[in-house]
């Protein structure tokens, strides 16, 4: 049945960092190459377009009142994501002309909280180019909080496509247990983790996850090296003074409803990396184990999650 099996590509690629438009132009291209091998579903890592905040740790993104976080901060902001002004139209064209889905992380600057603040979300878009949810990061890992914001419930969702149940996490969310329980009680059987890049985070948290949901696990880095550092960067020196070499070495990986690699973490290597699953393999999987059907007990404990997006303001209606 041609419903069972659907073919994925993972993005790893590096974004032209902190330029949101040229970024854009790559995953562009990324989505054509994608549709062209026949893929249905195509993965970006986390916060790729336009990047992620490296070099908060490389330039003492701690100190207060600082005119360099100031500056690159202003930068990260002009070039983040503007939903509601349509910065993701010409993506969503695209997986309507080419009948693709994406997963796509992105740094998102919302207006439903003031237009200023960034947020580190996953956005979905279905095969008909149509964005279902927008997820922002529950919460930021430890200097990802001086430039990002912690988000909501309201992108803890699933989506059909064909017979899978997809559904996705920034980065070390993955590791928070509550988040993915939200996740496979809703159906999830094919769970998408996004990464900055490094196989330190993918090599063990893929399989795991699999395990425990008895789902597929698609785990997408991006890569990051000193020569994607553009010129134009403000303060490109002394990034580049404290930085290493790679600073995100892909890792990207699948791992199958048993755990087990499909395609085990992959270095170094910038590029489509394309692969088709089969949904009967789910099943049997969950013969023996399903963490929110047979071998559960929602008489003892349950999940209860607030979906609401969470704003300062609400207005009243007459």
């Amino acid at each position: 049945m041609k419903d069972q099996l659907l073919t994925v590509a993972l993005a790893q690629i590096s974004p032209v960092w902190l330029d949101k438009t040229a970024t854009i132009s790559k995953i562009e291209n990324s989505i054509v190459e994608a549709a062209s091998q026949k893929a249905e579903l195509i993965v970006f890592g986390e916060a790729l377009l336009p990047g992620y905040p490296f070099w908060i740790e490389l330039t003492n993104g701690a100190k207060f009142n600082s005119t360099i976080q100031k500056e690159l901060h202003a930068h990260y902001a002009q070039n983040a994501v503007v939903i509601e002004k349509g910065d993701l139209d010409s993506i969503c064209e695209l997986a309507e002309k080419h009948q693709i889905a994406i997963y796509l992380g992105v740094i998102e600057r919302p207006l439903d909280r003031g237009g200023h603040s960034l947020y580190a979300s996953l956005v979905y878009i279905n095969e008909k180019g149509d964005i279902k949810s927008v997820h922002r990061k529950l919460q930021p890992t430890y200097e990802e909080r001086l430039t990002w914001s912690p988000g909501d419930g309201n992108g803890l969702l699933v989506h059909p496509l064909k017979a899978f149940t997809a559904g996705g996490l920034n980065c070390w969310e993955n590791w928070m247990p509550l988040p993915r329980a939200a996740l496979y009680g809703q159906g999830e059987n094919l769970h998408i983790a996004v990464w900055p890049g490094s196989d330190y985070n993918t090599k063990d948290i893929t399989r795991f996850i699999a395990r425990e949901s008895r789902s597929y696990v698609i785990s997408v880095s991006s890569l990051m090296r000193k020569e994607d550092f553009p010129t134009a960067t403000p303060y490109l020196d002394e990034i580049l003074k404290e930085a290493p070499d790679v600073l995100g070495n892909g890792g990207s990986c699948i791992a199958g409803p048993d755990g087990e690699w499909i395609l085990e973490p992959v270095l170094q290597k910038e590029g489509l990396l394309i692969q088709t699953l089969d949904f009967n393999r789910v099943l049997q999987e969950r013969q023996n184990f399903d963490p929110v059907g047979h071998y559960s007990r929602p008489d003892v404990t349950q999940l209860h999650i607030n979906r609401e997006r969470q704003s300062t303001i609400k207005f009243d209606t007459e």
